[in-house]
């Protein structure tokens, strides 16, 4: 994270009951402030529906949120992040491109959001390779949806929503964009 996003200014940490320590740091570049969760990939993620979790095999990831500076309280996520970034060992879920999380509560303070779209990884930090036979750790992009948005990517996919987003030249990362035309 250090090469593609530089020294973090800020770093919080949160321990959930029988989960490893979730770290989330925060990173400026100019105008956009960055959130990236470190310690979801402690371990890998795996199939709620297996007996077993496989201790070495599986996805591993970590979540990144941008947001513009200056325009809303957005350091309140952190323990939001925290939360999603220990859904995993919590919930037994695998966080992958496509998925939506929802907290249930803003994401901070005034925020229209309380969910995000988890997006395809690569762009911002590169994947992180690690020894064989350990999956490399992915940077997963969060997008902040409003409830709308949410509701409707459940009905019409994630791909559908972020073409709208497209479309209409939403700026998914101002703190306090109003939902995108869904009509």
């Amino acid at each position: 994270m250090r090469s593609a996003l530089g020294e973090p200014d800020a770093r919080a940490a949160v321990t959930f009951l029988g989960t490893d320590r979730i770290e989330v740091l925060r990173f400026h570049e100019g105008d956009i402030v960055r959130y990236a969760t470190l310690g979801m990939s402690a371990q890998p993620m795996s199939d709620p529906t297996a007996t077993l979790a496989d201790p070495v095999k599986g996805p591993r990831a970590e979540l990144v949120l941008s947001v513009r500076a200056g325009l809303a309280d957005t350091d309140k996520a952190l323990r939001p992040l925290a939360v999603l970034a220990a859904s995993p060992q919590v919930e037994g879920v695998i966080v992958a491109p496509g998925a939506s999380l929802d907290i249930g509560e803003p994401l901070w303070p005034g925020a229209p959001f309380s969910s995000v779209l988890v997006a395809e990884p690569g762009g911002l930090v590169e994947d992180l390779a690690l020894d064989e036979p350990l999956d490399p750790v992915r940077f997963l992009p969060l997008l902040p949806m409003t409830a709308n948005e949410a509701a409707w990517k459940r009905v019409h996919g994630a791909q559908a929503l972020q073409e709208r987003w497209l479309t209409h030249g939403t700026d998914l990362r101002d703190p306090s964009r109003a939902s995108v035309s869904l009509a």
